[in-house]
């Protein structure tokens, strides 16, 4: 193997934010950084990342005279609504790239693929069985790279986890849960006592980079690994996140208020609203009990340790703060008055 000074990763949909936080986890280890846009470079990309401008059928000419990735890290994702019918193609395209490149190619999974059904504790060998579309398309794209690589075209690795929270907006966490967080108000999608997978993203992209920097002669050509990270009831996740919140400042003076998400409303909303109708095909996640056993990676690769829940949590806030500029936004309202002498300045990251 190479030294990870000398390795390169190819990023695919690299302004994303799971692509953004793989970008900086491999550029800390060392790696040389390729990053695949179609337009300017998102705030919060390492310094010293290459810009690969163009679609995945224009790459490798874009490529020519760059150094060869080592890896290619799949972080296309279309728009929840037009996820069936690009998810496939786009992993698709990505698959021939790596193989004409001869790369490994590596993709963040997650738990649609074992639907309404699945059990408590999810493993690598954990029976897929998904109850929906958008579930049997990533089936179908693991099963895709699973014979690819049994006929010797492709290596491939899977990294399936939970909902991200951190790195940025587009989440269950900032689109939900904090929404109303100014006006002291939190929202959890589901029953309070119900346990449910979550990923910090910064965590999740420092385990790609772990599992790309294995010696290629001992990995298998197709590898899947799963992510703990913080599998906890909806309870806890807001009591963390009200942790969190106070070490920044916020106190809502009459006390944090909880809310829940009206699925059935937002069920018949859906006849009207592609968005809402997407999402609440997907609601089961909310009401079925998971968690991800993480044995496999943690025994592979035992420096990987889980930032805290609260520190995670509060890592996330900050980067959804406004600037200190418009920071009395957050504590105009009586319910969000603190007697914290200040939160934190940070810039807000960019997605797509």
């Amino acid at each position: 193997m190479t030294s990870a000074s000398r390795r390169t990763v190819l990023v695919l949909g690299a302004n994303g934010r799971f692509g953004l936080a793989a970008e900086q986890a491999f550029a800390a280890a060392g790696w040389t950084v390729l990053a695949q846009v179609r337009r300017e470079a998102a705030p919060g990309m390492p310094p010293g990342t290459r810009l690969v401008r163009g679609t995945l059928a224009e790459l490798p000419a874009a490529l020519a005279g760059l150094p060869s990735p080592d890896v290619v890290v799949h972080g296309l994702n279309p728009i929840y609504t037009r996820w069936d019918e690009e998810a496939l193609p786009l992993a698709r395209a990505g698959m021939d790239l790596a193989e004409r490149l001869g790369a490994r190619f590596m993709l963040p999974g997650n738990v649609y693929n074992y639907g309404a059904g699945m059990p408590a504790l999810i493993d690598e060998a954990t029976p897929q069985r998904p109850t929906t579309a958008k579930g049997r398309l990533r089936a179908a794209m693991e099963v895709e790279l699973e014979a690819r690589a049994a006929a010797g075209r492709l290596r491939a690795t899977v990294l399936t986890a939970g909902d991200f929270f951190g790195g940025g907006t587009g989440s269950w966490f900032d689109q939900a849960v904090v929404k109303s967080i100014a006006q002291g108000k939190l929202v959890y999608p589901g029953p309070l006592d119900t346990v449910h997978a979550w990923a910090y993203l910064p965590d999740f992209a420092r385990a790609f980079v772990a599992a790309a920097e294995a010696d290629p002669a001992g990995q298998p050509a197709f590898e899947r690994f799963c992510f703990a990270g913080h599998a906890i009831t909806g309870r806890t996740f807001l009591a963390a996140t009200e942790a969190a919140a106070g070490s920044l400042g916020l106190r809502p003076a009459r006390g944090w208020r909880r809310g829940g998400m009206p699925w059935p409303l937002l069920r018949v909303a859906g006849l009207f609203a592609p968005m809402l109708r997407e999402l609440s095909r997907m609601s089961y996640l909310w009401r079925v009990p998971h968690a991800l056993d993480g044995g496999k990676l943690a025994a592979r690769h035992p420096q990987l340790v889980a930032t805290p829940l609260v520190e995670a949590l509060r890592e996330s806030l900050a980067a959804l703060l406004p600037n200190a500029d418009n920071r009395d936004a957050w504590t105009e309202s009586p319910q969000m008055r603190s007697s914290s002498a200040s939160a934190p300045s940070a810039a807000r990251s960019a997605t797509t």
